[in-house]
């Protein structure tokens, strides 16, 4: 019987029988064959002949592959052998692709992955050279943070494995800086930050001096500019004026510029300010100066009054936070109106409705502002450890597995509660801030892959009753986890002061939040985060310019199994980006491959409130907007996301500035200026 293989590195492993069997198949669906019983006889065929002619020796893989060919043309299976010669091509092109990057890749991840991977995240000697594969990344954040668990009497061992078990099935991963850092030197562990920006001179620099510190050890900050005085109001120390905010967010915005160009990560930050401050109108539009601002996203903090006034064309007070004092009125809905009228020029401002902030936040003191993307709010000086689940690992013949993705669920909780006890804060008033409320952030992503998965569309009420279904489980899962912590470790400093009541104990007072996954979702190879596919074919810009043309994985395996995955498609593919309009492509996988631009904007806000009913902080969504779109529809996804209980909302309008990824490219689509 045969028992073991040569792997291509010279590595000897478990023969499995399941993997020929699986690859025939594929290679049958991929010409359009159906036939259920073939590919399994193959491959004992194979496994048989191997057993012959390898009795003395162990085979290697290539050799394995080359009697599949033959088996398959003696079986007369040529369009079949065909395929799986071209799948064996393309698979060695991946491999040299790999070569060439300079990664040694032992775990099967896509090129994008691993280009991805040596740029930020894989570990090098003091000369830069890549000198971990991605295996071995998981294996140092595996053990770096499961160390925690002996500050607690706890054996490390068993959740060692677990945590590198999740992490190298690519069911679960934890934010950028944990995955660069851990077990490193820096050992700066949290993606998000919010540092306060005081009225003062020496108040507005010492957080500029922090953002830096922050930037440099990979993490994003957000900044409410709310305090300080407004432009031309009066400096008493020097009787001179004020500059405003927005003069000061630009130091911000170039010192960001300058960190960034020596370190891993691109630095990102979110500049807040309420709607009620004199200088809303200069913020409203500050980005849509050329070069203005290009390091942050802005958001304006709107109130539970302005939105009603909104309404009803009421006006609002402007007023000076310096002194507390009316500085005169604006009308709220020609506010809301220029706030849009922006939004859809540029896809900034976004709009964070703080007040219903507050209300939900458990803590005391009031927040002001989030992280980078909107889905952190946090107080002056706190962090948070943000992971996700992967879903499209979980689907099993179109069924979630809920026994998986509680148990994901309480590992994940257990590794970000850990992550806070491995941390090295980048400063000692972040520390003592952050170790008061222990705040944790999972979410989810590949949410659009999972739905392709389960044969559910995108656009369909049955997404919107899973959304709500799966964070619902995820939250009561998340705090059944967290309560156990609390009574094993001990709750969180603040907890008796927390708005957390119907609990004994509960270790975070934060568990859940849905981040956007950018990176991590390119590792684990899914759909980042609750986001729909944003193309079934698109061209991406990764890192230093390169560009690269993706499909969508699960369309070529579909269109494959539809018997109508050709060349001529692909092409078509790459120049269209959506399937809504081929005339080659059944309705079935039109249903299910609906893109980010063919999906309804209400359709998207019903998604992110669908996940924002049980999610504890915030949701990062963008609601994708055709280029085609109105200054009204802008309108209406604001007034519908306040309706539904959103706690913010991002639009943006195709093509209205620079993007990460494009439709098409420069030979498919005439005149397109971002692809190549």
């Amino acid at each position: 019987m045969m028992e073991k293989i040569r792997k291509r590195d010279g590595r000897v492993v478990e023969f499995q029988f399941a993997k020929i069997a699986s690859a025939l198949e594929k290679a049958f669906l991929a010409v359009g064959r159906k036939e259920s019983d073939a590919p399994a006889k193959l491959a004992e065929m194979v496994t048989r002949e191997a057993e012959k002619r390898f009795s003395d020796s162990i085979p290697g893989v290539e050799d394995i592959q080359d009697m599949v060919e033959k088996a398959l043309i003696d079986a007369n299976y040529a369009d079949v052998a065909k395929a799986y010669i071209l799948y064996r091509q393309k698979r060695s092109e991946i491999r040299e692709a790999k070569r060439y990057i300079g990664v040694a890749d032992d775990l099967k991840l896509s090129v994008n992955a691993v280009q991805v991977l040596k740029k930020r995240y894989l570990r090098r000697d003091e000369r830069g050279m890549v000198v971990e594969t991605p295996g071995e990344m998981f294996e140092r954040v595996a053990n770096h943070i499961s160390q925690a668990e002996t500050k607690y009497g706890r054996d490390d061992r068993p959740y060692r494995a677990s945590f590198l078990e999740m992490m190298r099935n690519l069911e679960f991963l934890p934010n950028s800086p944990t995955l660069m850092n851990a077990g490193l030197q820096l050992g700066q562990l949290s993606a998000c930050f919010v540092l306060p920006v005081e009225d003062s001179l020496s108040g507005i620099f010492d957080s500029l001096k922090n953002m830096a510190l922050i930037h440099q050890s990979g993490g994003g900050t957000g900044f409410s500019f709310s305090r300080l005085r407004p432009k031309d109001d009066v400096v008493a120390a020097t009787g001179g004026v004020a500059s405003g905010p927005v003069s000061f967010m630009r130091i911000f915005d170039v010192a960001t510029d300058v960190i960034k160009q020596g370190g891993r990560r691109r630095g990102a930050n979110m500049g807040v300010l309420r709607v009620d401050h004199p200088d809303i109108l200069e913020f409203i539009e500050a980005k849509e100066k050329p070069g203005f601002l290009e390091n942050f996203n802005v958001s304006v903090a709107a109130t539970d009054e302005f939105m009603r006034f909104a309404r009803q064309g009421k006006e609002i007070n402007l007023v000076n936070p310096r002194s507390g004092l009316a500085m005169g009125r604006l009308n709220a809905r020609e506010t809301m109106n220029l706030i849009a009228n922006s939004a859809w020029r540029g896809g900034d401002p976004g709009m964070i409705f703080i007040d219903r902030i507050n209300a939900a936040h458990p803590l005391p003191g009031q927040i002001e502002a989030t992280n980078p993307c909107g889905e952190q709010p946090l107080l002056p000086f706190e962090s948070c450890n943000l992971g996700s689940i992967n879903l499209s690992r979980l689907v099993e013949k179109e069924e979630l597995n809920w026994t998986r993705l509680g148990e994901l669920v309480a590992l994940a909780v257990r590794f970000l509660d850990d992550v806070i006890d491995m941390n090295r804060f980048p400063l000692k008033e972040i520390k003592k801030t952050t170790l008061q409320s222990r705040k944790i952030g999972l979410g989810v992503m590949g949410f659009a892959e999972m739905l392709i998965e389960m044969n559910v569309s995108y656009s369909s009420p049955e997404a919107i009753r899973l959304a709500e279904e799966i964070m619902s489980y995820i939250s009561a899962q998340g705090r059944g986890e967290s309560a156990r912590l609390g009574e094993e470790r001990g709750s969180f400093p603040l907890f008796e002061e927390s708005g957390l009541h119907g609990w004994e104990a509960m270790r975070n007072s934060t568990i859940t939040t849905i981040a956007p996954t950018g990176t991590i979702s390119i590792i684990a190879g899914t759909s980042s985060g609750i986001e729909p596919l944003f193309a079934v074919a698109y061209v991406r810009h990764v890192l230093e310019g390169a560009r690269l043309l993706e499909v969508s994985p699960l369309f070529e395996r579909m269109a494959a199994e539809h018997g109508i995955y050709t060349p001529d498609l692909k092409a078509e593919l790459a120049r269209r980006g959506s399937v809504q309009d081929m005339a080659d492509v059944p309705q079935d996988l039109k249903d299910l491959f609906v893109t980010a631009l063919d999906i309804p904007p209400e359709q998207h806000v019903r998604v992110q409130a669908a996940f924002q009913k049980y999610t504890d902080n915030a949701v990062s969504k963008t609601v994708n907007l055709p280029a085609d779109a109105t200054v009204s529809d802008v309108l209406r996804v604001y007034n519908l996301a306040y309706e539904l209980g959103c706690k913010g909302v991002t639009v943006f309008r195709y093509g209205s500035r620079s993007q990460v990824l494009y439709l098409g490219n420069e030979e498919t689509v005439p005149g397109c200026r971002y692809c190549g």
